[in-house]
């Protein structure tokens, strides 16, 4: 699970977003918009990665696919703030929810 202090860098992001940017229903969008470029940027490290264009060829590294997830989890971090009060109870609760759905049998 993200570290508490992950979680105060994030809400010092939404502070300053919310700051510049406010909190209207455009600026939540706009989060949510972020989450789904980032993860484009993910995509397109990842066909770098695998010298997918040929004109190209290899033009990044796993450690550029893994900045790029990085970029993604940060993103939806932020965008979740905007939809719960305690973002990051909510994700771990998820997340043991997630990880208790995967221990069960199949058909369970």
């Amino acid at each position: 699970m993200a570290s508490e202090q992950t979680w105060e860098h994030v809400r010092a992001i939404v502070a300053r977003l919310d700051t510049a940017n406010g909190t209207d229903p455009d600026e939540i969008a706009m989060r949510l918009l972020k989450v789904t470029e980032e993860a484009g940027e993910v995509a397109q490290a990842y066909i770098g990665m695998q010298g997918q264009n040929p004109r190209k060829g290899t033009t990044h590294t796993r450690g550029d696919v893994a900045v790029e997830l990085c970029d993604v989890i940060l993103s939806a971090m932020v965008a979740l703030h905007s939809f719960d009060d305690a973002p990051a109870q909510l994700l771990t609760i998820a997340a043991r929810q997630t990880a208790e759905r995967l221990h069960r049998p199949v058909g369970s």
